[in-house]
């Protein structure tokens, strides 16, 4: 279908019935003064993070990538009493915004920040015995397979996979395109649809977004 000039794609119509409360616009307010990258994800995303995350009944919650904590508020709303949300960041700055946001939030005391390379991270998670029933993965996309990899080895029976920007704006599309990012992710975008320890589906919306479950014995 042609999109006509002055109609709304699809993808505005519905984000414009998502409407974001004060703390998530403060959010992106301030990581914009800030001077972050403004790539945290869409409203109607949000909401399906929280949906999701209340749908599973997750309790353990590991995203990777925090950014300034929009993602984080979203799939913290989504948990119960008994939830807790571990972020693993790159930047200290990231983390320091994302954590007070999420105090703001009223989750201060059921988040934890892991400061430096998510892989790093994700190995002290394993070393300690840790595990997560909720996964995000919204970092650089060149790890992306590892992230995945350490995901299920951390994750419970019936833990959700969620990972955003499948799409890479096009390039994942585009066949000239073959740079490590775009080889990764596509290889990534095959395991999430194709890996037999996986029920999963990949979305078109917003710049792609993978969901899947890790299946149970």
């Amino acid at each position: 279908m042609t999109h006509r000039e002055g109609a709304q794609t699809p993808e505005e119509y519905m984000e414009a019935l998502a409407a974001e409360d004060e703390l998530l616009l403060r959010i992106k307010e301030r990581i914009r003064d800030s001077g972050m990258p403004e790539v945290s994800v869409a409203a109607g995303y949000g909401k399906l993070l929280t949906l999701l995350v209340s749908l599973s009944g997750a309790r353990r919650i590991l995203e990777i990538g925090a950014l300034g904590g929009y993602s984080g508020v979203c799939m913290a709303r989504g948990m119960g009493a008994e939830g807790s949300l571990t972020s693993l960041e790159l930047q200290p700055e990231y983390a320091e915004l994302a954590g007070r946001h999420l105090e703001e939030a009223g989750f201060g005391g059921r988040t934890r920040y892991l400061v430096g390379p998510a892989l790093e991270g994700l190995a002290k998670l394993k070393e300690e015995g840790e595990t997560f029933d909720f996964f995000f993965i919204d970092a650089d996309k060149g790890n992306y397979l590892n992230y995945l990899d350490l995901s299920i080895e951390l994750a419970e029976p019936g833990a959700v996979i969620v990972a955003d920007n499948l799409l890479l704006r096009g390039r994942t599309l585009n066949r000239d395109k073959n740079g490590p990012s775009v080889l990764a992710v596509r290889e990534f975008n095959r395991r999430m649809a194709e890996d037999e320890r996986l029920e999963g589906t990949l979305l078109p919306a917003y710049d792609g977004l993978a969901v899947a479950m890790v299946k149970k014995a």
